[in-house]
């Protein structure tokens, strides 16, 4: 009797462990497929300085839907650290990030190049805008596919904001210098599509997520970043499209870098 009567109890108490440890897988699946208001708000004012973009694109404003592209940029950065931080992660929150950016760095750089500049082109001036756009959309959708398989350090392919950001910088830049799009179509047409084809290439480039912001830097990276801040801000057009520029064709210099270091290895084992 004393027997059974411990084997009972001894079941009773897996059960319950049973019963404790599927009510926890529940919450965090739970957790998972939840809506967590901080970064998707976020993510939604994002969308938001997109959607505004074209907008003023289609009312002439070209320097104010340049800066709405770039605050969505500074918007999607901080969507995807605030959920880390708060550990609200979710895949509704992935979704949703991922078609905010086709709004922001896809569609919405497209029709203010096409606008600007690309329309004096005729048919020619909207293909090489649905390039950028396809470029964009098969780039997001290969990230969400290599997602915990990729090298976290290098992007493969140019990143849709980072394309986003050299071709409505250039626009910015023109703007700001009374320089009509018109007068520059064909360098033009060849941003927006080298854009586009750069976003699905092989070429590699530096994601700078293996940067440790946590540590401590010395007093003169502070200055630096000082330096850098103030910079920006007295002459925001010319800077940033600078960065972007600089960013988008290091990565192609060391692709072709890459290339002809390999030639000749070749040759020497023929």
């Amino acid at each position: 009797m004393d027997n059974n009567i411990n084997l009972n109890k001894e079941k009773k108490v897996e059960e319950s462990d049973n019963n404790s440890q599927n009510v926890s897988s529940m919450n965090k699946s739970s957790k998972k497929r939840g809506i967590y208001l901080l970064p998707n708000l976020l993510t939604t004012s994002a969308l938001f300085g997109g959607f505004y973009a074209v907008i003023a694109a289609m009312s002439g404003h070209f320097e104010g839907a340049a800066l709405a592209i770039f605050i969505a940029m500074i918007l999607d950065g901080l969507d995807g650290r605030v959920a880390r931080m708060t550990n609200t992660q979710s895949d509704f929150g992935a979704e949703y990030d991922s078609l905010s950016d086709m709004i922001s760095f896809g569609i919405a750089p497209a029709l203010i190049m096409y606008t600007w500049s690309l329309s004096s082109l005729g048919k020619i001036g909207w293909i090489a805008s649905f390039i950028y756009v396809v470029g964009a959309a098969l780039r997001l959708a290969r990230f969400n596919t290599q997602i915990g398989s990729a090298d976290k350090r290098y992007f493969q392919g140019l990143a849709s904001p980072a394309a986003a950001g050299f071709v409505v910088g250039f626009v910015w830049l023109c703007a700001e210098n009374d320089i009509s799009g018109q007068s520059l179509n064909y360098l033009v047409l060849l941003f927006t599509v080298g854009a586009g084809l750069l976003m699905v290439s092989n070429v590699k480039y530096r994601s700078f997520k293996d940067l440790d912001l946590k540590n401590k830097v010395p007093f003169v990276t502070m200055l630096v970043m000082v330096l850098i801040f103030i910079t920006i801000v007295y002459q925001p057009p010319f800077i940033l499209f600078s960065i972007f520029a600089l960013y988008t064709f290091s990565g192609l210099f060391g692709y072709l870098i890459r290339k002809l270091r390999k030639k000749p290895k070749e040759e020497q084992v023929e």
